[in-house]
């Protein structure tokens, strides 16, 4: 019975700790999910795609937002609406293509409304936990955890740091442009670019594309840096 009071003591400290971390992890996931959105482009020809976005900058002087997401999901170039959902928010907002990257899968569009941006973190290590959220399919936002699978380098294949290139998260269709988030801090890494498939057969000899896990593809948040810059815009960034 002498060790009880010490073993209830650390009980409660284990538990202490645990509540902490819990409790860190949600304000967290609460902080970052306000900053994705759900885009939709509808093609004057006839037409509709879908995509998800991050609020990259904002300037709440003059209720304006910049939202990201990626090149592809406004091509081919041709007129079109482009409208955006934001968490929490009923009805949609217009939204007007400001910059396209040649070279990066990046495109920027802007809203006159004052959202919540996100914080940048060009620079991660193998591993390291992420959060990716995102509106596949277009339709409700989802939220899905993994880790960085793959560093972007250039002459060293065997990178640990560096820009994220891949995490282990499977996502799917209209998860393009969608935020992947360092899981501590909530800083973007970077968004969703691409994922691989693998094709199988079904019972009924129906083919399907099936994501393969640690292979969904990311534009970092160094070269998010960059296009920003060379858009004129790094004058936001520091707001």
């Amino acid at each position: 019975m002498k060790g009880l009071p010490g073993l209830l003591a650390v009980s409660f400290l284990c538990a202490a700790c645990a509540s902490t971390a819990v409790s860190s992890r949600s304000e967290v996931i609460r902080r970052i999910l306000p900053s994705t959105v759900q885009l939709r482009a509808e093609r004057e020809a006839g037409g509709r795609r879908t995509a998800s976005g991050v609020i990259l900058l904002a300037d709440a002087a003059a209720h304006r937002s910049w939202i990201l997401t990626t090149k592809h999901f406004l091509e081919p170039p041709e007129r079109q609406a482009i409208s955006v959902t934001v968490p929490g928010r009923s009805g949609r907002l217009s939204a007007t293509v400001v910059a396209v990257s040649p070279d990066v899968d990046l495109a920027l569009l802007v809203v006159t409304e004052a959202l919540p941006p996100v914080t940048l973190k060009p620079t991660v290590k193998l591993g390291d936990e992420v959060w990716v959220v995102a509106y596949p399919f277009g339709r409700r936002r989802t939220l899905v955890s993994g880790v960085v699978s793959q560093i972007s380098a250039t002459a060293d294949d065997a990178a640990v740091e560096g820009p994220a290139r891949m995490v282990d998260a499977s996502v799917s269709y209209g998860a393009s442009g969608g935020g992947v988030f360092d899981a501590p801090t909530g800083a973007l890494v970077g968004i969703v670019e691409s994922y691989r498939t693998a094709r199988m057969t079904t019972p009924e000899s129906r083919t399907i594309e099936v994501p393969v896990p640690g292979e969904t593809t990311l534009i970092s948040a160094e070269a998010v840096v960059r296009f920003v810059h060379a858009s004129g815009l790094e004058a936001l960034l520091d707001k």
